[in-house]
């Protein structure tokens, strides 16, 4: 049985400000369920925690990697041209969360 409850699940969409059909709960439990058992099973491997983590799937030379200069920006004014609500440089977004 999973750790996480479908409550908890419908409490946090409630807090994220969004909601789901019954099903879609469900759906979402039984994907924590795989990820937990999944978790459970690399956790269980030898010496695991002897192996370096991984940020990348392979080494990068950094000499293979070109310099990250600016060739051209665009301005301010050009950047926030679209922008439905602002004040001066700042955007006006929706709120998400509680």
């Amino acid at each position: 049985m999973s750790q996480i409850k479908k409550e908890n699940l419908k409490d946090y969409a409630k807090k994220l400000m969004f909601d789901m059909d019954e099903s879609e709960y469900d759906t979402l439990l039984n994907e924590f369920d795989i990820i937990l058992k999944q978790m459970d099973l690399i956790g269980n491997i030898k010496n695991i925690n002897e192996v370096e983590p991984m940020s990348f799937p392979f080494i990068i030379d950094s000499k293979t990697l070109r310099p990250d200069v600016v060739t051209s920006a665009i301005t301010v004014e050009d950047a926030l041209s679209n922008v439905k609500e602002r004040i001066g440089n700042e955007i006006k977004v929706p709120k998400v969360v509680e």
